[in-house]
């Protein structure tokens, strides 16, 4: 039996505002960390996204925090995409408000103006993207001196998207004595170097490695018509509560959308070119069961961190393998276990064979049309 978060430490309050969500049990990364980060050691946590590690690291922060003067927190979290930054800041907030811990979500595309006022009127535990931290330090408007905690997390993604030198650049600039987190699903080459420059004998735990994602997974591969392929989209997300479909590409994705509204599916595109308001009202709009669906291209979804995603499509198959991992892995989070399904046509075929064989998945591809029955239930799909 997992262990409860009060036997981890955690305060009686913030149990209480857990209890009311639903959450009484520790996931094995909350359970692991928990009382190393409550004990003020440094954290060096191996999980995939989906494991529970926000609570993980922001509880016992949010526990451990001295209250903050204007422009000057005292914990920092630095994660890569604005969209990861507000929901990290929403995960934390009814536990945040238990104790009286003022929060900030603080990220490049808000407006800078807003950002500089929230900080000026007292921001304790600021979650932030990397480039922004450094435009508001260079401006005086955020001083990094009294930070005691820092988190750097999804360290993994950070280091594919080229962010990891603004990483290295503020955490040199946090001088004072301090706790550092760090969470990431890979810890080799330059997140190893991180862990190694600005970790003190961390504890180390791990929790899930990738390969065990894809067994946590039922995989389908369809082989579909070009003219039939939007709509036996449109009957999977019909039979599914919360599905993510990928598109190859930005103008891919808005063309996919209009196709899906035609077909009477609630859905919207999530990708670089909207804007970020947009893009965050699509998100919203998602987790809160308002869409059925969200269209997203790859660098989008890194944004995406939402539970009770039950069906992941690959609308247009990933280039490699290493991509269809990161696209499927938006399911099967937190423990439950979630649909992949490939559309491939008939001239995808061999591409589509070469990641099943990079994967270890041997499995036929079945054609299908829109008015299959099976569709209906991707889930209970016969073996």
């Amino acid at each position: 039996m997992s262990a409860t978060f009060a036997s981890l430490g955690i305060d009686e309050s913030i149990c209480h505002v857990l209890a009311e969500r639903g959450i009484t049990e520790a996931f094995a990364i909350q359970e692991m960390t928990i009382p190393d980060i409550l004990a003020g050691r440094d954290v060096c946590g191996k999980a995939k996204t989906g494991s529970g590690k926000t609570l993980a690291f922001g509880l016992p922060i949010v526990q451990l925090l001295r209250r903050a003067a204007p422009g000057r927190p005292t914990a920092l979290a630095l994660v890569p995409t604005r969209e990861l930054a507000v929901q990290v800041r929403d995960e934390l907030l009814p536990a945040a408000h238990a104790l009286g811990v003022r929060m900030a979500a603080i990220y490049g595309g808000d407006p800078i103006d807003r950002q500089i006022k929230q900080l000026a009127d007292g921001v304790d535990f600021a979650v932030c993207t990397p480039g922004r931290v450094i435009d508001l330090i260079e401006r005086g408007d955020l001083s990094v001196a009294d930070v005691e905690h820092v988190v750097i997390d999804e360290a993994d993604r950070m280091a594919d998207m080229g962010f990891l030198p603004q990483v290295e650049w503020i955490l040199r600039n946090v001088e004072g004595e301090h706790q550092t987190l760090l969470f990431s699903a890979t810890l080799d080459g330059v997140v190893d170097t991180l862990v190694r420059r600005y970790q003190h004998d961390p504890t180390r735990h791990e929790v899930a490695s990738s390969g065990a994602t894809v067994e946590h997974m039922d995989h389908l591969f369809l082989l579909v018509h070009e003219m039939d392929k939007a709509k036996v989209c449109a009957s999977i997300i019909d039979g599914a509560d919360r599905t993510i479909v990928f598109s190859a590409t930005k103008h891919g994705a808005d063309r996919l959308v209009r196709r899906l509204v035609d077909e009477g599916v609630k859905v919207k595109a999530i990708h670089g070119d909207l804007r970020q308001a947009a893009r965050e009202k699509a998100l919203s709009e998602f987790a809160s069961g308002k869409l059925a669906a969200l269209v997203a291209t790859d660098v989008a979804a890194r944004g995406i961190h939402v539970d009770d995603v039950d069906v992941v499509i690959h609308y247009d198959p990933p280039a490699e393998h290493k991509t269809y991992l990161h696209r499927s892995g938006r399911t099967a989070r937190a423990g439950e276990r979630g649909v992949v399904v490939s559309l491939v046509l008939w001239n995808q075929e061999l591409e589509v064979r070469r990641i099943q064989k990079r994967l270890g998945l041997e499995q036929p591809l079945v054609e299908v049309f829109s008015n299959d029955p099976r569709l209906a239930d991707v889930a209970d799909w016969p073996d």
